[in-house]
């Protein structure tokens, strides 16, 4: 393992009663079990329902009929969605736990707004109009951004506040660059107001491709940490007692939550409330423990994802709501119920 991972690091990183441990597997194989349903909707659910001896017949006999191609298109968008959702979970439970801040997700360090302000450069600039050549343009800003956080945030000392604070600033001066490019040139404005809004109707198998290694790596990554930042949320000087390496566990932790907005971002746009929503809701229930929020959150944050994309094409049809719009309608009351409802759960 990259990081020391002290198994003794928190009261919840000591084994769970066999119980506690049995209903928690159990929950992971139910969410399981509902992210393969979403997954059928959204290849069948569309402007045109696809009946599922279609869907199954587009799958594992391809003939290259109408109803075939249609199927293959939505399964490259519903792979697209899962890869998405699984990167936005892992980091914004990363981040939250990293700040210590039940509220944050993958915008409070800037790195959704570094990657949408190289895109912005890239068409103003440079004369980029596919998709493709976003993606490394994305990818690209949402690094520098993450790297350029880490270091102002003080790469020896570096803390949550320290963090946080960095992130804010960088935000708010990429926002400002963002809406002055977009301001004086229209042709910017025109092909960004698609791409800011977040939307996997573009999904590519190319584009899948180009995101794949940046996205194995983060998801292998951010899952490494758990044990580590479970030792991190007792405090700096006892996770240091407990030998714990802090800057190298926020090191990976940011390059990890770089890896998983960079790629997600680049692939399909700012996508809102599912790094945010999924980690916190997953915590109220699994508790402060890391080992257990990571993969619930990789599993639950592309059934919101893929639930939000599915609905976004029945509400409209034949047209569709893009899937980022969807996630800001059902995230936003949601989450402030859950506020309202019950303070926040402690990380």
């Amino acid at each position: 393992m990259l990081v020391d991972s002290p198994p003794e690091a928190s009261a919840e990183t000591t084994p769970a009663p066999p119980k506690r441990r049995a209903i928690r597997s159990a929950g992971l194989l139910v969410s399981f079990c509902v992210l393969l349903l979403v997954v059928v909707a959204s290849i069948a659910v569309g402007a045109k329902q696809m009946p599922l001896d279609q869907v199954w017949h587009g799958l594992f006999q391809d003939t290259g009929t109408y109803g075939d191609v249609v199927v293959g298109e939505r399964l490259s968008r519903t792979l697209l969605g899962v890869l998405v959702g699984v990167a936005l979970g892992l980091a914004g439970a990363v981040l939250q736990a990293l700040t210590r801040n039940p509220l944050a997700d993958p915008g409070l360090l800037g790195i959704n707004l570094g990657a949408s302000a190289a895109v912005v450069t890239a068409i103003s600039f440079f004369g980029v109009t596919s998709l493709s050549g976003y993606v490394w343009f994305a990818f690209f800003g949402a690094a520098v951004v993450g790297a350029a956080v880490y270091a102002l945030g003080g790469t020896r000392n570096a803390t949550p506040i320290r963090l946080a604070l960095a992130g804010t600033a960088l935000s708010a001066a990429l926002y400002g660059y963002l809406q002055a490019v977009m301001i004086t040139d229209n042709a910017a404005l025109n092909k960004m107001r698609f791409w800011t809004v977040g939307s996997l109707a573009s999904a590519k198998n190319e584009t899948i491709l180009q995101v794949l290694p940046f996205l194995v790596i983060g998801i292998v990554l951010a899952l490494g940490l758990a044990r580590p930042l479970n030792a991190m949320a007792m405090g700096d000087d006892t996770a240091r007692a407990l030998g714990a390496h802090l800057n190298r566990t926020r090191a990976l932790s940011m390059a990890a939550a770089t890896l998983l907005c960079g790629a997600a971002t680049a692939a399909c746009g700012p996508i809102m409330f599912v790094g945010l929503m999924v980690p916190h809701v997953v915590r109220s229930f699994t508790g402060p423990d890391m080992r257990w929020i990571l993969p619930y959150a990789a599993i639950l944050s592309p059934v919101l994802l893929l639930g939000a994309d599915v609905v976004g094409r029945i509400v409209a049809r034949p047209a569709e709501l893009q899937v980022g719009i969807i996630t800001a309608l059902i995230g936003a009351p949601v989450f402030i119920f859950l506020v309202r409802r019950r303070r926040l759960a402690q990380l």
